[in-house]
Formats: structure tokens, C-alpha cells, sequence
């Protein structure tokens, strides 16, 4: 099975006012985004909408991308459904598609209980011959993964990667601690460097689709151990985290990549995109991000 490290940009879903995916578009973006030198793709995570696609959309969306890296970087695709049944039957497709690794995320009306949890992601685990990477989420997510669970998950032959998004780094070290054959990769929550710090392998996140060089400088410099210099170009970056805290974070992304040229279209509704004056925010610290190589 392949290695992921590195660099996964969460590719939007650009979609048009009919619902159809836009490929032509995605495609370009992933193929940008490869030249740019990221190490991975990973489309249907929380930037592309995978909430608001029906089945069809999330199929397109993953063929696109994995037609567009053409093999020169591996394609981890989102999973995420209330059903185990579903989520099951989405990562076989995803695999027969041509995808290297499933994200699992779990998405839940009903409060579950922590054996239900873990075999839903261990359904999923089972049902393909592919890396699987846990997703977790607690700001959105109504059933988090507790430490137990990672724990017992982690002890999956193909359950070999984690992505937190709880925002509590030192969540991320007792995962690590706990779980010494679990990788972690860190979420925009996370600040990249200091999880490259203490033992991250990388970064899956949104912003890495509008910075893509910047952020493959940021994981460049962490592996070589330039810790000064990582920390001065992160700081400068973390100025596009915090804006995305403020918005919409599709709505966000989606404006970013229009005023770089890509047509990805508006969020999927009820979500709003971004106005004139919320743009113009962007916009601005977009150009400032550009000066930093």
C-alpha cells in the first residue's frame, strides 16, 4: 500500500446552477495543483461539500480528480454517510475508480454510542483493499472519535492514518502517543508546523488549494528540520486560517479560487457565498500570501 505525506489539498466541488459537476474545471485544478508540488489530493472533504452532493455529484467529483492526477500523485477520497451500509458501498466504488486511499467520516443524527462508532469506520476499514484515514471533526461532527476508539481503530491493518480537526493539539500528541503506528496529519484547525513538530506527517486541509507552493515550502522546511525559517513563512500563512474561521469555509475557498481563475462556482445551497466586502477581505490577503515563496 502507498505512503501518504506531505501536502493534500481538500479540493472543492464545482458545481453549476443545473447540479452538474464541472470536471473540466476540477481537472484543472488538480492538475495546477500537482505542478505546484503537493503530494496528494484528497476531493469530498469538508471544502468540497460532501453534505450537499447527492451520490452521483460525489462519484463525478472523485473520477474527475483522479482522472486529472493521472497517477502522479495519490487520490484519497472522502467517504461520509449516516449509514454504514452506504459509507461501505461508496468506498468500494471509490476504490473501483482508481482511488488510493478512503478519508472515513462519519456523519450521525442520532447520538452514537462508541462501539457503534468504531464499527462503522472498521466496516468501512474492511470493506477495501486500500490505506484508510480517519476523519474527525468535532466542531461539525455530532460523534467524535474518542481516544479509545483511535486506539482500537488504529490496530486495523489498513486504518494507518488519522486527520483531527478538534483543534486541541495536545489531543494530537496523546494520539500519537498512544497510537505510535498511527500517522497524523493536521487539519487548517491545527497549525501545520507545530504538528510537523511533534511527529505530523503532513497536512489535509482547504487552504492548501489556494496556496499550494506556499504550503509545499511550509512541509519542505519542517522536514529539513529549518524550524526558524517554517515558523516565520507560518505565521505569515496563518493569516488564511483565521479568515476562513470567520466565513463559510466552501464559500471561502470557492471565492479564493475565483479570483484566481478558476470558474468553481458558488457554494452548494442553503450556503451563501461570499459578499462584495467579504471578497475584498480575501482578495487582499490573497495578495499579501502571494509575496511569501
Amino acid at each position: 500500500m502507498k505512503e501518504f505525506h506531505g501536502v493534500f489539498p481538500y479540493l472543492v466541488s464545482p458545481i453549476d446552477a443545473a447540479g452538474r459537476v464541472k470536471t473540466e474545471v476540477l481537472g484543472r485544478l488538480a492538475s495546477d495543483l500537482v505542478k505546484a508540488g503537493v503530494h496528494g489530493l484528497t476531493p469530498l472533504g469538508s471544502t468540497g461539500e460532501f453534505a450537499y452532493l447527492n451520490s452521483e455529484q460525489r462519484t463525478a467529483v472523485v473520477k474527475a480528480t483522479i482522472e486529472a492526477a493521472g497517477g502522479r500523485v495519490p487520490v484519497v477520497a472522502g467517504v461520509a454517510s449516516t449509514s454504514t451500509a452506504d459509507a461501505v458501498a461508496q468506498a468500494k466504488n471509490y476504490e473501483r475508480l482508481g482511488a488510493d486511499g478512503i478519508l472515513a467520516i462519519l456523519e450521525a443524527y442520532f447520538p452514537l454510542k462508541d462501539a457503534q462508532t468504531e464499527s462503522y469506520f472498521r466496516a468501512i476499514a474492511d470493506a477495501v483493499g486500500i490505506p484508510v484515514v480517519l476523519y474527525t471533526n468535532p466542531q461539525f461532527q455530532r460523534s467524535d472519535l474518542s481516544l479509545d476508539v483511535i486506539a482500537r481503530l488504529s490496530e486495523h491493518k489498513r486504518i494507518r492514518y488519522i486527520k483531527d480537526a478538534s483543534t486541541n493539539t495536545g489531543r494530537l500528541l496523546s494520539i500519537m502517543n498512544r497510537c505510535p503506528d498511527l500517522k497524523v496529519f493536521s487539519a487548517s484547525a491545527h497549525i501545520p508546523a507545530a504538528v510537523m513538530l511533534i511527529g505530523g506527517v503532513g497536512w489535509m486541509a482547504g487552504p492548501a488549494c489556494i496556496i499550494p507552493k506556499q504550503s509545499v515550502r511550509l512541509y519542505e522546511l519542517c522536514r529539513a528540520g529549518k524550524w526558524k525559517e517554517a515558523m516565520a513563512l507560518q505565521r505569515g500563512l496563518w493569516r488564511i486560517n483565521e479568515v476562513f474561521a470567520c466565513f463559510n469555509l466552501a464559500a471561502c475557498i470557492k471565492a479564493a479560487l475565483q479570483i484566481q481563475g478558476y470558474d468553481v462556482g458558488d457554494p452548494v445551497p442553503p450556503q451563501a457565498a461570499l459578499s462584495a466586502e467579504e471578497r475584498k477581505i480575501v482578495k487582499a490577503i490573497l495578495a499579501d500570501i502571494g509575496k511569501r515563496r
